[in-house]
């Protein structure tokens, strides 16, 4: 019979096997797709490819009216206009996650907010890429300009934004109509948040974010796996 965790296990651990070779099979605007061959723990080996990521920070904004700023934005790989938060990529590696989370939130829908904290994190799609994501909870809203040098991209510069109420989405969600990763979960922790000890227990903007420090342990290993190949 499994065990039962106790309460301090129920976390995720950091854990890296051996690789014995790291190849770039594509690189890309943003990503690249690599191959690794790994040894397991019972002296065997793997190969995995996945997506190298850079990471990424997203947005639930919540005005004084109950209502959350949204997004619709095209989608090429899914072939479909979805409702989604503010949202972006992180600059660099080293790049503050709040300052990008506030860049993002003036360059997608135009706004500022005095009150930040963190909703979720979470690896969008563990088994297949290395993107972790950040999703704040936004209040305290204001009108603000887009960041100096900004200018819109292809899909950016079709976006609309708009506002929904809080219980629309959640009731969309639930029955499907809303999928967007960001959207999900940052909606669905609000609730959780919202119903329990309340939002102002969340934890603060400048939480640490474990994954973000695996994420680069393990990038600098894979460099030197390469740079020894080479």
């Amino acid at each position: 019979m499994a065990r039962q965790l106790a309460a301090h296990e129920v976390a995720d651990q950091p854990e890296s096997w051996p690789v014995t070779s790291h190849q770039v099979l594509a690189r890309g605007a943003v990503a690249e797709f690599v191959d690794d061959e790994v040894s397991t723990p019972d002296g065997m080996s793997m190969r995995r490819q996945y997506t190298a990521h850079p990471g990424a920070v997203g947005v639930v904004v919540l005005d004084d009216a109950d209502r959350v700023a949204v997004i619709r934005q095209y989608r090429h790989p899914v072939a479909m206009s979805l409702v989604e938060p503010p949202a972006g990529l992180l600059d660099s590696p080293d790049e503050d996650f709040l300052t990008a989370a506030q860049r993002e939130l003036a360059e997608e829908a135009g706004l500022a907010a005095a009150d930040w904290r963190v909703l979720v994190d979470l690896f969008t799609s563990p088994g297949g890429s290395q993107e972790s994501l950040r999703i704040y909870l936004a209040r305290g809203i204001s009108e603000a300009p887009a960041p100096d040098g900004f200018v819109a991209e292809p899909e950016e510069a079709q976006m609309e934004v708009a506002w929904a109420a809080r219980s629309d989405l959640v009731t969309a969600i639930l029955a499907g109509r809303v999928q967007n990763p960001t959207m999900v979960s940052g909606i669905l922790a609000l609730e959780v948040a919202r119903l329990g000890d309340g939002l102002d227990s969340l934890r603060p903007a400048d939480a640490p974010w474990p994954a973000r420090d695996a994420w680069a342990a393990q990038n600098s290993l894979l460099a030197a796996v390469r740079g020894n190949a080479d």
